[in-house]
């Protein structure tokens, strides 16, 4: 008779120590090693500097030695001429933003999830994702290339209908549309993948039995695929929200840049506060405008998932 396997040792219930688990997963801590590293210097590191947002820095004097003037620097942006107006254009173009980048990737999302050609299916997913990786730099070449006033396509097509050329450069009226436009065609495609992420994890179970009750495809998508995801758009918006008072910079300065006669729509804080510092010097006003942005930001999260929590708590945050 064999003897029995020897018993294995009773689980103390205790979790490893810190030290153990850095040896345990040494290869996933080294995977994200740089990450963090990115994070501290740049995020947590930084820190220190929000204190030039109260004083008159002075490069020679340095951080603790320059003079302090509390909420002077506060009170030179919100006094100045241009202060409602550009706080309102990134209100409104992040919304806008948020608003149709949000409801196009999910549509994508949702068609990408019917399509069953899987050769049709790749092909789409990398055309629409494909404009995430170009820059906002080459973006502005090809948008030019399309509503230059001479020789854009545009006009062109408008000649040929028999229409008058338009000078888009000098209608600012036309472009938060455009730019609403660009962004969606820029970030729809990528956005989408996180939301087809969400369809995924939904159990097939559902689907069959919603097939077996003789349910269509448009009320399988609104009555269970629609309300399924909505926790993952909701938490989505919250983080997006957190950055409703930070424009574009890349985006509104590389297609923008300093034209004048657009600023009355498409000028936002970001590159009012980067016009500022050019002109003026002062790196003090520029990071005041910077704290009052992620304060504001982080109010907004706290009440936008107050209120979520209260009303959907399934997509709070926390």
């Amino acid at each position: 008779m064999e003897n029995p396997s020897p018993a294995a040792p009773p689980r103390s219930g205790k979790r490893p120590g810190f030290l153990r688990e850095i040896a345990r997963n040494r290869y996933s801590y080294l995977l994200i090693l740089p990450a963090m590293v990115y994070v501290f210097i740049f995020s947590y590191a930084t820190y220190p500097y929000l204190l030039i947002a109260f004083q008159r820095f002075n490069y020679q004097q340095g951080l603790l030695g320059s003079e302090w003037v509390g909420f002077d620097n506060f009170v030179f942006f919100f006094r100045s001429n241009a202060a409602l107006l550009v706080t309102w254009n990134t209100i409104k173009l992040n919304v806008l933003f948020l608003i149709f980048v949000t409801f196009f990737a999910v549509a994508l999302a949702l068609l990408f999830n019917e399509i069953r050609n899987k050769f049709f299916i790749k092909l789409a997913q990398t055309t629409m994702i494909f404009p995430s990786f170009l820059s906002w730099i080459i973006v502005s070449y090809m948008m030019y290339s399309l509503f230059t006033m001479d020789f854009g396509i545009i006009n062109q097509v408008i000649q040929a209908f028999g229409g008058e050329p338009v000078n888009w450069y000098s209608k600012a009226e036309a472009w938060p549309a455009i730019l609403v436009g660009m962004k969606v065609w820029k970030e729809a495609g990528m956005a989408s993948i996180i939301y087809l992420a969400a369809i995924t994890g939904i159990d097939g179970s559902l689907y069959e039995s919603a097939e077996i009750d003789g349910a269509s495809r448009w009320q399988k998508m609104t009555r269970i695929t629609l309300p399924l995801i909505a926790p993952t758009i909701a938490i989505l918006t919250l983080l997006n929200l957190g950055k409703i008072f930070y424009g574009d910079f890349g985006m509104i300065y590389a297609i923008i840049g300093d034209n004048g006669v657009l600023y009355p729509t498409t000028d936002v804080i970001d590159t009012y506060v980067f016009r500022a510092l050019r002109q003026i010097g002062d790196p003090s006003n520029a990071a005041a405008v910077g704290l009052f942005q992620s304060t504001v930001g982080l109010l907004l999260v706290f009440g936008a998932n107050w209120l979520t929590r209260r009303f959907f708590k399934e997509g709070a945050l926390y």
